[in-house]
């Protein structure tokens, strides 16, 4: 492709998984594998964003998602400002609407909010001139995570259509379930959750996906098994008896893996507690877990949303190394 074969992206933000289409969905998938190459380089930089600037704006800990974002931005050339909450005035009541129109008068580009409430990162877009990443807001979405998880299983299988994806443990808190969810459908998957009742959130069937109870039934003959942590930052109350018993019945191990097809991928989205969503032997399984692909698929991700948002279209990397 070249600069004059670009393809437009007409959306200057990436909210969630709901606002892309089929098509834009496998463009951005398409984008990101181009920068797969890249960062697989020596020379991994391109002045693409060059005379751009990125502020990576987190009120939650993080360290895939803040990291990978602090990359994509640099190996692109743009000039990167990590905000530290902590040293902030928002910890000195500042709200956040004050927070986006004083860092909007400082004419930034592009920013990447992870913020513990839903519907932040959409406040933030109307309130910017610049376009505005969710890098997960609340219980509510994650979308490059399930852009990074959807380009991981594409490389290895070759396609997402008609794929069985089940998504274990934690539904109910989970921001990277209802974006995955949402790509997986819109690009023909099966999708199946697997919790127990007290993890589901209310009416999920009407999200399109299979419900199960027992892991064995909801795993059965499934392509893709993807395990989810218990947010217990998010848990008011009791939702496991114990994590000896959710283990028993919900952890992965080489048991339940079982049920699956023999050559089921495995995937988490980090960070992984060992011994209770997922057991260590099937972690670090080199021939069926791709964890470690889905951090790498990460920066790539960012890297493409970042470029195809700020340019609002999809131009192949190396074409524009020189710009």
């Amino acid at each position: 492709m070249t600069s004059a074969d670009a393809k437009p992206f007409p959306h200057r933000h990436l909210l969630g998984i709901e606002h892309l289409s089929a098509d834009e969905i496998s463009a951005l998938l398409d984008h990101s594998d181009a920068y797969v190459e890249l960062n697989r380089r020596p020379e991994k930089k391109l002045n693409r964003l060059r005379g751009r600037t990125l502020i990576n704006l987190f009120f939650e800990t993080s360290t895939r998602t803040k990291t990978s974002f602090e990359l994509a931005g640099k190996r692109l050339g743009a000039d990167v400002i990590n905000m530290s909450v902590e040293g902030s005035a928002i910890k000195k009541g500042e709200t956040l609407i004050d927070t986006a129109m004083t860092l909007n008068a400082m004419q930034p580009d592009a920013m990447v909010i992870r913020h513990p409430d839903s519907g932040a990162a959409d406040l933030l877009s109307q309130k910017v001139n610049g376009s505005v990443i969710n890098a997960g807001d609340g219980s509510h979405a994650h979308p490059t995570q399930a852009l990074l998880d959807a380009v991981t299983i594409r490389r290895r299988l070759g396609h997402l259509k008609g794929l069985t994806v089940a998504i274990c443990g934690d539904i109910l808190h989970s921001r990277v379930a209802r974006s995955n969810i949402q790509l997986f459908g819109k690009m023909g998957a099966l999708v199946r959750v697997v919790a127990p009742p007290t993890l589901l959130p209310a009416s999920i069937e009407r999200l399109g996906v299979e419900v199960h109870n027992d892991m064995v039934a909801g795993l059965k003959d499934a392509d893709i098994v993807m395990m989810l942590r218990l947010q217990t930052e998010r848990m008011k109350g009791a939702f496991v008896p114990s994590i000896r018993e959710y283990f028993r019945y919900y952890g992965l191990d080489r048991e339940k893996l079982a049920h699956a097809k023999p050559d089921a991928l495995i995937m988490h989205p980090g960070p992984m507690n060992r011994g209770v969503e997922i057991d260590t032997e099937v972690a670090d399984d080199i021939n069926r877990s791709v964890i470690r692909e889905q951090v790498e698929m990460g920066v790539a991700v960012r890297m493409a949303c970042l470029d195809a948002l700020v340019h609002q279209k999809l131009e192949r990397p190396t074409d524009v190394a020189a710009a």
